[in-house]
């Protein structure tokens, strides 16, 4: 479904910052609507209990929540995709997606147990909030229990209407939608089964750095501990974007160019990788699935991204974008836009 919409924090952040409101922008907001709405849903009805999960139960970063999403919105303007983004591009032939998804892995794993752990460790605890109701977005701002599903439909009635009004493709509906109820249905289902005894019991979400730094390191070492559900989420995103890219006639490879850059996808994945230990997780982990349980942390790391992801267009790209007008013939000048 993310391959066939074309999902991408990405293309929505640069939506928002050139004031277009498209279908992007759309998508990105009709699946963080459904996401929360269905999450504080099935929490409100006793289906979910997401207290002990890590974002809202442990002590968390605030530091590392805002920096960690600065350093990611760059870096996936930079690389030209998030990391879920580039885990599906990499699928359909895309080796520029592959190699930076590649340097985004190991650097992530450097950052979570390696040689840029200490700085990561430094940064995060710069400002810290300990975990319970101050980790709850609605709580800390004197709110009840109650708010939460309120909270959740505007965001969702707020997606309708940007659907609506940029008139979204049936795709763009299905895959907004679909991933939305996937981040629901990761939460209900690992859920579920801890209920019955062959998980931790604390509810998942999806996410794509952590899984990955770990799919990385099983390959590369005898694992230890058995694979569970966010590691499996890596092989089956990526062979499902594959599926679908053969079914519509969409693989093919693409490799770097003069006008791609490998150094700026390199910096970019690179930015990602720190970012999103940093953070917690990445646009989806953290930004989605976080936000989804109105979780402090998560809602920094969105603010990160978006300020960063839209700084670095504005900065790096937009004077790529726009050419000035030649005053005498009021013609554009002799250079092109770049898509």
């Amino acid at each position: 479904m993310a391959a066939k919409s074309r999902f991408c924090l990405r293309s929505a952040v640069i939506e928002f910052v050139t004031g277009q409101f498209g279908e992007k922008l759309a998508i990105w907001l009709l699946m963080f609507g459904v996401a929360i709405t269905g999450v504080q849903f099935m929490i409100a009805h006793g289906q979910l209990d997401v207290s002990s999960v890590p974002m809202l139960a442990a002590k968390g970063s605030l530091s590392g929540a805002l920096i960690g999403g600065l350093l990611f919105g760059c870096g996936m303007i930079l690389a030209r995709g998030c990391a879920s983004r580039l885990l599906i591009l990499s699928a359909t032939g895309n080796l520029r997606a592959l190699i930076a998804g590649l340097i985004f892995v190991v650097v992530a794993q450097a950052s979570f147990h390696g040689l840029l752990e200490p700085a990561r460790l430094y940064l995060s605890d710069l400002w810290t909030v300990e975990g319970g109701q101050a980790s709850d977005l609605v709580m800390r701002l004197g709110g009840k229990e109650s708010d939460k599903f309120k909270v959740a439909l505007i965001w969702l009635a707020a997606a309708f209407i940007f659907s609506l009004r940029g008139k979204l493709s049936l795709w763009g509906w299905i895959g907004g939608i679909g991933a939305g109820i996937a981040v629901l249905l990761a939460y209900w289902m690992t859920y579920q089964i801890g209920l019955a005894g062959a998980l931790s019991g604390t509810a998942e979400g999806i996410s794509f750095s952590g899984p990955s730094a770990e799919v990385l390191m099983r390959v590369l070492t005898r694992p230890e501990t058995p694979i569970g559900f966010d590691t499996l989420l890596i092989p089956g995103v990526f062979l499902g974007a594959v599926l679908a890219a053969l079914i519509a006639r969409e693989w093919r490879l693409t490799v770097f160019d003069a006008r791609s850059g490998m150094l700026r996808y390199m910096l970019g994945a690179a930015l990602m990788g720190f970012g999103a230990m940093l953070a917690g997780g990445c646009a989806v982990g953290a930004g989605i699935s976080g936000g989804a349980l109105l979780a402090v942390t998560a809602w920094l790391t969105l603010i990160g991204l978006w300020l960063g992801g839209g700084f670095t267009h504005y900065v790096v790209d937009m004077p790529r974008l726009f050419v000035p007008k030649d005053v005498k013939s009021g013609r554009l000048g002799s250079g092109r836009a770049l898509g």
